[in-house]
């Protein structure tokens, strides 16, 4: 993992100073609310429905044991016991004190964490593939180069105050697991004729009011000109992006203006003038990043495993928890263990303090004191040896984070909603909760297979309700709230985003939809289909017949 330098170190402490004086300030009355919003923005400090919201960064989705403890430790000390992941990478507390949240960071600090630039008009936590470094289809572990742009975008001068916000995401795998397309830019890595390591460069995606895939704008970037062609995107949008209308000022609406070829010359045009300049990237120096990344010390292994198949014979919860959580590993005799949030009932990507304290000593008693976020507010144990996979089961059970559906139709993605935000239309957690509670059947979970569902309680789509392949967006109609339904979205490499399936339902009606859905996509299966290869194949008629009728399906569609 990267550790901080000097410059870390005095910048992070100076900027806890700094917002300790702000904070005094606007308490002692000093500062109307209007004015303490930029300051408190600059430290991811958001004010909610009925309390203020801290967001806290998680650089590339990757915490160490030691930073994990501190995340409880925080929860347990300054908020209610509970931490909230989410789909950048990062964790939110619900309800801090405003007085104490220099404090807050102040701790964080201790640790090598901040919360600069998870709010405001700059470039936001650059996500990654969540099993970078670790994962077997992997061409080169990418956290290096995030950690590069992390480094490059924090408080520079040009782009601290952007149109709008500003989001990159990264994987160095072909399987894309970070949402590439979904981004203002996705790097996604390939190798030349000669083997070298390069981005294929992808612009103007987001989802909100105007989902909209990236396109590639350069098909094969080497990774030494990284920076210099970041730069070049970044000051074509700082300049033509606009200012007048906050609903079209993310960068996909300019290129989607302009046309991606036009915006592609735009962008290679700024780029001459500055790519073999000062934001060329050395080898050395990253050699350097690289070497905060190197793998740690394996054993050696065999991948032939006697006890882990002894084990799931014997244990039928055990066997559909490595089924769905248990992924392979690039090193003979590891895999990597994913720690669901979303027990059933339960609230999608909360972990308690006492959770996240034996995630902690799990990290270090089976693995290398490492952690991962995914982008699906999910816990990842990213080395652990297939003969400790029970005794983890074990443990993470009794921790009640043993829930065997990641990838399955409970691992729902969802936004805070109406419950927290002040943005929101509509709740979405107690949806989340009461959908989930209908696939508790263990045995009816695994014959539904792959299947992914995301719930937005509003327009934003913070929860990436576009790219499910069952989508919920919360709408307010007349003060009473809905549900739009959503279907054929995906997140991976061959990113879609889903088609409205008809009029929305309401809070009471939403499940039973779900299901008559699946139900749909039961019947109409073959061999073992996954849901959205059955949905791109019939199409979206047979699911219309069943939840609105054979007539109203033909006016809908």
């Amino acid at each position: 993992m990267y550790r901080y330098d000097e410059f870390d170190h005095a910048f992070v402490a100076e900027r806890v100073a700094q917002f300790r004086d702000q904070v005094a300030r606007r308490v002692a009355g000093d500062l109307s609310e209007d004015e303490f919003k930029p300051l408190r923005l600059m430290n991811g400090l958001y004010l909610q429905l009925h309390a203020y919201m801290l967001r806290v960064a998680i650089p590339y989705g990757t915490l160490s044991a030691l930073q994990m403890r501190k995340l409880a430790h925080i929860a347990r000390t300054y908020d209610r016991g509970y931490g909230h992941f989410t789909t950048r990478q990062n964790i939110q507390y619900n309800w801090p004190k405003l007085a104490e949240v220099p404090d807050i960071l102040a701790e964080m600090a201790a640790v090598e964490m901040h919360a600069i630039q998870t709010s405001g008009n700059c470039i936001r936590n650059t996500t990654a593939d969540p099993l970078a470094g670790v994962a077997a289809d992997e061409i080169e572990d990418p956290r290096p180069y995030a950690e590069i742009i992390r480094q490059w975008s924090t408080l520079h001068p040009e782009f601290s105050f952007l149109p709008r916000k500003f989001k990159i995401a990264v994987t160095g795998a072909p399987n894309d697991r970070a949402v590439t397309r979904g981004h203002d830019i996705g790097l996604r890595m390939h190798r030349d004729s000669t083997g070298a390591p390069g981005f294929e460069v992808m612009v103007g995606g987001g989802q909100g009011r105007t989902p909209i895939m990236a396109k590639t704008i350069r098909p094969f970037l080497p990774v030494d000109q990284l920076l210099s062609y970041l730069e070049a995107v970044l000051r074509v949008y700082n300049q033509l992006g606009r200012r007048d209308n906050i609903y079209k000022a993310r960068i996909k609406i300019l290129v989607q203006s302009v046309g991606v070829e036009a915006f592609a010359k735009l962008v290679e045009a700024e780029w001459r003038h500055i790519r073999d300049g000062a934001l060329d990237l050395p080898t050395e120096e990253r050699d350097r990043i690289a070497a905060y990344f190197v793998p740690p010390t394996y054993k050696d292994l065999s991948d032939d495993c006697p006890a882990l198949a002894d084990a799931i014979d014997a244990n039928a919860h055990f066997a559909a928890w490595v089924e769905s959580n248990v992924q392979a590993h690039k090193k003979p005799g590891y895999a990597i263990a994913t720690i669901s949030l979303k027990r059933h009932g339960g609230i999608p990507g909360d972990a308690s303090a006492a959770q996240m304290d034996a995630v902690a000593d799990l990290s270090e008693q089976y693995g290398f004191g490492e952690i991962r976020i995914s982008y699906k507010q999910n816990l990842i144990l990213p080395d652990i040896p297939k003969a400790d996979l029970y005794a983890l089961w074990l443990t993470l059970d009794s921790w009640d984070l043993a829930t065997a559906n990641a990838g399955r139709i409970s691992d729902i993605i969802a936004c805070p909603g109406l419950d927290y935000c002040n943005l929101a239309n509509a709740r979405s957690i107690p949806i989340a909760q009461r959908i989930s509670e209908r696939f508790t059947d263990l045995a009816r979970e695994r014959a539904i297979g792959d299947l992914s569902l995301n719930i937005s309680g509003c327009i934003n789509a913070c929860a990436h309700h576009h790219v499910a392949n069952i989508g919920i967006l919360g709408v307010d109609k007349k003060g009473t709230e809905f549900y739009q339904i959503t279907l054929g979205g995906v997140a991976n490499e061959n990113a879609a985003i889903g088609a409205i399936i008809g009029p929305a339902f309401d809070e009471w009606q939403i499940a039973d939809a779900v299901e008559s859905i699946v139900d749909v996509y039961l019947q109409q299966r073959q061999a073992d289909e996954h849901f959205i290869e059955t949905y791109q194949r019939v199409g979206p008629q047979p699911f219309k017949e069943m939840l609105y009728g054979t007539d109203q399906a033909r006016q809908a569609g």
